[in-house]
Protein backbone atom coordinates (compact mmCIF):
# COMPACT_ATOMS: atom_id res chain seq x y z
CA UNK A 1 0.00 0.00 0.00
CA UNK A 2 3.17 2.41 0.05
CA UNK A 3 3.50 2.08 -3.31
CA UNK A 4 0.71 3.56 -3.90
CA UNK A 5 1.06 6.76 -6.60
CA UNK A 6 4.39 5.61 -8.40
CA UNK A 7 3.72 5.85 -12.04
CA UNK A 8 2.93 3.03 -14.02
CA UNK A 9 6.28 2.21 -15.80
CA UNK A 10 6.00 -1.01 -18.01
CA UNK A 11 8.17 -3.68 -17.12
CA UNK A 12 9.03 -1.62 -14.12
CA UNK A 13 9.96 -3.47 -10.80
CA UNK A 14 11.20 -0.88 -8.35
CA UNK A 15 9.97 2.61 -6.87
CA UNK A 16 10.74 4.43 -10.07
CA UNK A 17 8.06 2.51 -11.90
CA UNK A 18 5.88 -0.61 -11.64
CA UNK A 19 3.88 -2.78 -13.92
CA UNK A 20 1.05 -4.68 -12.25
CA UNK A 21 3.09 -7.99 -12.27
CA UNK A 22 6.84 -6.09 -11.14
CA UNK A 23 4.19 -4.76 -8.41
CA UNK A 24 3.28 -8.22 -7.06
CA UNK A 25 6.56 -9.55 -7.33
CA UNK A 26 7.97 -6.70 -5.00
CA UNK A 27 5.31 -7.27 -2.67
CA UNK A 28 5.48 -10.52 -1.94
CA UNK A 29 9.42 -10.76 -2.13
CA UNK A 30 9.01 -8.60 1.14
CA UNK A 31 6.84 -11.78 2.21
CA UNK A 32 10.11 -13.91 1.45
CA UNK A 33 7.90 -15.60 -1.77
CA UNK A 34 9.86 -15.63 -4.79
CA UNK A 35 7.12 -15.44 -7.90
CA UNK A 36 7.91 -15.88 -11.73
CA UNK A 37 7.89 -12.53 -13.19
CA UNK A 38 5.14 -12.26 -15.71
CA UNK A 39 1.06 -11.78 -14.16
CA UNK A 40 0.51 -15.25 -16.65
CA UNK A 41 3.62 -17.25 -15.06
CA UNK A 42 2.20 -16.24 -11.47
CA UNK A 43 -0.99 -17.36 -12.52
CA UNK A 44 0.39 -20.57 -13.55
CA UNK A 45 2.84 -20.36 -10.45
CA UNK A 46 -0.07 -22.01 -8.80
CA UNK A 47 -2.02 -25.03 -9.03
CA UNK A 48 -4.58 -23.49 -6.67
CA UNK A 49 -6.76 -21.74 -7.55
CA UNK A 50 -9.44 -18.98 -5.81
CA UNK A 51 -13.07 -18.42 -7.13
CA UNK A 52 -14.07 -14.95 -7.12
CA UNK A 53 -16.08 -15.19 -3.80
CA UNK A 54 -13.36 -16.83 -1.74
CA UNK A 55 -10.94 -13.85 -2.64
CA UNK A 56 -8.95 -12.76 0.46
CA UNK A 57 -6.28 -9.78 1.73
CA UNK A 58 -3.22 -10.71 0.17
CA UNK A 59 -4.73 -13.10 -2.94
CA UNK A 60 -3.73 -12.00 -6.35
CA UNK A 61 -6.47 -11.55 -9.19
CA UNK A 62 -6.11 -11.79 -12.59
CA UNK A 63 -7.56 -10.29 -15.10
CA UNK A 64 -7.90 -10.12 -19.18
CA UNK A 65 -6.59 -13.13 -20.41
CA UNK A 66 -3.93 -13.28 -17.92
CA UNK A 67 -2.60 -9.81 -19.09
CA UNK A 68 -3.42 -7.84 -15.64
CA UNK A 69 -2.90 -9.02 -11.86
CA UNK A 70 -3.50 -6.49 -8.77
CA UNK A 71 -3.51 -8.12 -4.94
CA UNK A 72 -6.77 -8.10 -2.67
CA UNK A 73 -6.04 -5.54 0.20
CA UNK A 74 -9.34 -5.57 1.64
CA UNK A 75 -12.81 -7.28 0.91
CA UNK A 76 -14.11 -5.83 -2.07
CA UNK A 77 -10.49 -3.89 -3.10
CA UNK A 78 -7.65 -4.48 -5.07
CA UNK A 79 -3.82 -2.62 -5.28
CA UNK A 80 -2.70 -2.62 -8.36
CA UNK A 81 -0.40 -0.60 -11.29
CA UNK A 82 -3.35 -0.11 -13.63
CA UNK A 83 -1.72 1.11 -17.18
CA UNK A 84 0.68 4.02 -19.15
CA UNK A 85 -0.14 7.04 -17.21
CA UNK A 86 -1.55 6.21 -14.27
CA UNK A 87 0.03 5.27 -10.83
CA UNK A 88 -0.22 2.22 -8.38
CA UNK A 89 -3.52 2.47 -6.36
CA UNK A 90 -6.23 0.68 -4.56
CA UNK A 91 -9.58 0.37 -6.40
CA UNK A 92 -12.96 -1.08 -5.79
CA UNK A 93 -13.43 -4.25 -7.71
CA UNK A 94 -16.40 -3.47 -10.11
CA UNK A 95 -18.92 -5.39 -12.13
CA UNK A 96 -16.33 -4.63 -15.28
CA UNK A 97 -13.23 -6.30 -13.12
CA UNK A 98 -16.05 -9.50 -12.41
CA UNK A 99 -16.22 -9.73 -15.89
CA UNK A 100 -12.85 -9.77 -16.83
CA UNK A 101 -12.21 -11.94 -13.60
CA UNK A 102 -10.00 -15.50 -15.18
CA UNK A 103 -9.07 -16.88 -11.87
CA UNK A 104 -6.97 -15.90 -8.49
CA UNK A 105 -4.26 -17.36 -6.50
CA UNK A 106 -3.21 -17.81 -2.94
CA UNK A 107 0.59 -17.50 -3.13
CA UNK A 108 3.09 -19.89 -1.04
CA UNK A 109 6.60 -20.81 -0.95
CA UNK A 110 6.08 -24.12 -2.19
CA UNK A 111 3.71 -23.64 -4.91
CA UNK A 112 6.29 -21.03 -6.43
CA UNK A 113 9.07 -24.13 -5.84
CA UNK A 114 6.67 -26.47 -7.74
CA UNK A 115 6.58 -24.26 -10.61
CA UNK A 116 10.44 -23.42 -10.44
CA UNK A 117 10.59 -27.45 -11.10
CA UNK A 118 8.68 -27.32 -13.89
CA UNK A 119 10.22 -24.83 -15.50
CA UNK A 120 13.45 -26.59 -15.06
CA UNK A 121 12.06 -29.88 -16.57
CA UNK A 122 11.12 -27.62 -19.63
CA UNK A 123 14.57 -25.98 -20.16
CA UNK A 124 16.46 -29.85 -20.12
CA UNK A 125 17.45 -30.11 -23.41
CA UNK A 126 15.83 -33.26 -25.62
CA UNK A 127 18.21 -35.98 -26.05
CA UNK A 128 19.79 -36.54 -29.71
CA UNK A 129 19.07 -40.37 -29.42
CA UNK A 130 14.94 -39.62 -29.63
CA UNK A 131 13.49 -40.98 -33.09
CA UNK A 132 10.69 -40.34 -35.02
CA UNK A 133 8.23 -42.60 -36.23
CA UNK A 134 4.58 -42.76 -38.40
Amino acid sequence: MNKRGIPYVWGGTSDRGYDCSGLMLRAYEKAGIDLPRTAREQYGAFSRKISWNDLEPGDLVFFSNLGHVGMISKPGYMVHAPHSGDVVKEEKLSDWRRQAFVGAVRPDPKGVRQWEKQLEQRREPISANLTATL
